[in-house]
C-alpha cells in the first residue's frame, strides 16, 4: 500500500528562540551532509544562545560560593543567591518556600523522599517517569501505592480521591504526579489533583520536568506543595536541577547530604563525639562546594524564556505540535500514543509505532538517512508504555524485525525548533513508510545501527 503525501505544516507565526547547534551539520549514510535536526527536546534540550552567552560572560569570575572573602568568591555568592531568586519568582514561590538546587529532576525527588516524615505514605500513578516513580520505596517506613493509568483526567482525579479516601491509617501523606508526560506529552490535571490532595490532608509534588520548558509553572496557581524540574531539559546545561516549595518538612529532615555548608555550627563533645547544628535554609540539604554554573545557567534560562515571551512560545508550539499530529495521521500504520485521547492538550512531545517496523530501526533510518534526532525505547516510563502498547516484551528484537510492539518512537520539540525540522520529519516518515529504508542495518549492543 503507497502511503498517502503529507502535507507541509502550516506557517508558524513567531520565530524560533536561537540555540546553540542549530547549525551543525552531520553525514548522511546515503552520502552527503545535512543541518541536523534535533528532534529530541525531551531528553535533552539545546542550550538557548543566550543562556550560553550569560555563562560564558560570568565564567572569568567563577569563583568559590560562600568560601571565601576574595571578591570573585563573593561575586559568585552573590549570583548564587540571586538566581536562587530569579528560579523562586520564575515558579511562583510564595512566602516561606525554599529553592533548593540539586542535579536534576530526579536527585531533588530522591531529596525529598528522603525528607518525607516516618510514616508517610506516598500515591504515585504507574504512568509516571521512573524519577518519580521510584525513589519512594527506598524507605522501609514508607508505604507506597501505585496507581493504575488512568484514560482521562476526570478518571486521574477520581482514581486519586478514591485512594486517599481509603487510607488507613490517617497520617502523613504525598502525592507524585507529572505536570506532562514524558512519553505523549499529555498536560495532566495538575489543579485538580493537588485540590484533591488537600481536601484528603495529603500533600503534592509536582514533576515539572517536561512541563517546566513548555509551559508556564506557578506553585500558587497550581496550590502544588513542591516542584521539580531540570536545566538539561530548561535550555541549560551543566547538570542541576530544582526542587521549590514548602519549607517544612525539609528543615524537620536530616540533611540529604553530610558536609559543609548544611551546617552552622560542629563541636567536639567531652565524650570524644561531635555535635551537629545544620542548617534551616535551603543550604541544609546543599551540602558540598554547590555548582554555581549550573544554577545561574537555570536562572539564566528562566529569565529568557520570560522575556521572549510564554504566551507566545506556548502557541507556536502548540503550533507545531498540531502540524506534527496532523502530519503523522496521514501516513498509513503510523499511530500516536495517547492515555487521554487524540484531541488532549499537550506540550511538544509525541511517541508512535508504525506497523510493520521496529521502532529501534525506524529511528536508527531517521538518523542515518535523514539527519533527524529521535528518541526510541520505553522512555525511562516502562509501565506506562507496556499499558499504551498493550504490554511490550523486555527481549530486544532483531533489527528489521516486524516487531513494533517492543517499543515507540519519541519526537520532541520545543522553543528552539525551526519549521523546517519539522517538515524534514514529517517527509522522512513518509518516504520510509511508502519506500522502506535505502540502508541495511544491524543489530549491536540491543541496537540499530547502520551496516
Amino acid at each position: 500500500m503507497s502511503a498517502c503525501p503529507v502535507a507541509a505544516p502550516p506557517a508558524v507565526t513567531a520565530a524560533p528562540l536561537p540555540v546553540l547547534g542549530h547549525d551543525v551539520r552531520v553525514p548522511l549514510v546515503t552520502g552527503g551532509e545535512v543541518t541536523y535536526a534535533a528532534l529530541d527536546y525531551a531528553a535533552s534540550a539545546p542550550a538557548l544562545q543566550r543562556v550560553w552567552d550569560d555563562v560564558a560572560a560570568y565564567a572569568p569570575y567563577y569563583g568559590s560560593v560562600h568560601r571565601g572573602a576574595g571578591y570573585l568568591s563573593q561575586l559568585s555568592t552573590d549570583l548564587f543567591e540571586k538566581s536562587r531568586a530569579e528560579v523562586a519568582d520564575f515558579v511562583g514561590c510564595r512566602e516561606g518556600d525554599q529553592v533548593l538546587f540539586t542535579r536534576s529532576t530526579t536527585d531533588s525527588l530522591n531529596l525529598l523522599a528522603a525528607a518525607l516524615p516516618a510514616g508517610c505514605r506516598v500515591f504515585v500513578f504507574e504512568t509516571e517517569h521512573h524519577a518519580a516513580l521510584l525513589p519512594w520505596q527506598r524507605r522501609a517506613d514508607t508505604g507506597v501505592t501505585f496507581l493504575d493509568a488512568p484514560r482521562s483526567p476526570r478518571e486521574a482525579v477520581e482514581t486519586l480521591e478514591r485512594a486517599l479516601a481509603d487510607r488507613e491509617p490517617y497520617g502523613p501523606a504525598l502525592v507524585c504526579v507529572t505536570g506532562a508526560s514524558n512519553v505523549t506529552g499529555e498536560l495532566w490535571p495538575v489543579r485538580e489533583l493537588a485540590a484533591a490532595a488537600h481536601a484528603h490532608g495529603a500533600r503534592i509534588v509536582v514533576d515539572a520536568a517536561q512541563l517546566a520548558p513548555h509551559h508556564p509553572v506557578d506553585l500558587a496557581e497550581l496550590d502544588a506543595d513542591w516542584i521539580a524540574f531540570s536545566g538539561h531539559k530548561l535550555y541549560a546545561p551543566f547538570g542541576a536541577g530544582v526542587l521549590a516549595g514548602r519549607a517544612d518538612w525539609l528543615r524537620e529532615a536530616e540533611p540529604y547530604l553530610a558536609g559543609g555548608g548544611a551546617t552552622r555550627v560542629v563541636a567536639r563533645r567531652a565524650d570524644g563525639g561531635v555535635d551537629v547544628e545544620w542548617h534551616e535554609s535551603a543550604a541544609r540539604h546543599e551540602a558540598g562546594s554547590p555548582n554555581v554554573i549550573g544554577a545561574y545557567a537555570i536562572a539564566a534560562a528562566c529569565k529568557a524564556l520570560t522575556e521572549a515571551g510564554f504566551t507566545s512560545l506556548v502557541e507556536r508550539e502548540r503550533q507545531l505540535v498540531a502540524a506534527v499530529r496532523e502530519g503523522l495521521a496521514r501516513v498509513p500504520g503510523v499511530r500516536v500514543l495517547s492515555l487521554f485521547g487524540e484531541d488532549a492538550p499537550r506540550v511538544g512531545v509525541l511517541s508512535f509505532v508504525v506497523d510493520g517496523w521496529n521502532s529501534s530501526h525506524f529511528a536508527a533510518a531517521l538518523s542515518a538517512e535523514y539527519g533527524i534526532g529521535v528518541r526510541d525505547g520505553l522512555f525511562c516510563a516502562h509501565p506506562l508504555v507496556r499499558t499504551l502498547l498493550g504490554g511490550a516484551r523486555d527481549e530486544p528484537g532483531e533489527c528489521g524485525a516486524p516487531d513494533e510492539s517492543l517499543n515507540a518512537i519519541r519526537v520532541s520539540l520545543g522553543a528552539g525548533t525551526p519549521d523546517e525540522h519539522v517538515e524534514r520529519f514529517l517527509r522522512a516518515v513518509e518516504e520510509l513508510v511508502r519506500d522502506g529504508a535505502r540502508w541495511s542495518y544491524r543489530t549491536e549492543n540491543g541496537r540499530c545501527v547502520p551496516a
